[in-house]
């Protein structure tokens, strides 16, 4: 099991970029599979991007693709969502979750408790 912690959520203006961060602690980081959820209100949770454990394979959902890079840093413990060009539509809380095998949707071992994005027009 992994504790994991987001910052860098907001208040921005379209067209704007962000970065979230996710530091993971209490388990091996350099072994799990990483992504990024958003919950837009009154929407399910839908994951945007996915890193695998040694980062050599990566998911975009066709909403975000283009415009957010997910990264990751074992060094650090820590994985990154940079999110570019950003839409009134991208406002939701965004979660991080790590898993042990799964990458992508149905991923989610463990969840963080998410930090809140909010894009003005």
């Amino acid at each position: 099991q992994v504790q994991l912690v987001e910052s860098g959520g907001g208040l921005v203006q379209a067209g704007d970029s962000l970065r979230l961060s996710c530091a993971a602690s209490g388990g091996t980081f350099s072994r799990y599979n990483l992504g990024w959820f958003r919950q837009a209100p009154g929407k399910e949770r839908e994951c945007l991007a996915a890193i695998t454990w040694s980062g050599g394979n990566t998911y975009y959902a066709d909403s975000v693709k283009g415009r957010f890079t997910i990264s990751r840093d074992n060094a650090k413990n820590t994985v990154y969502l940079q999110m570019n060009s950003l839409k009134p539509e991208d406002t939701g809380v965004y979660y991080c979750a790590a898993d042990a095998v799964l990458l992508g949707p149905r991923m989610g071992d463990d969840w963080g408790q998410g930090t809140q994005v909010t894009v003005s027009s």
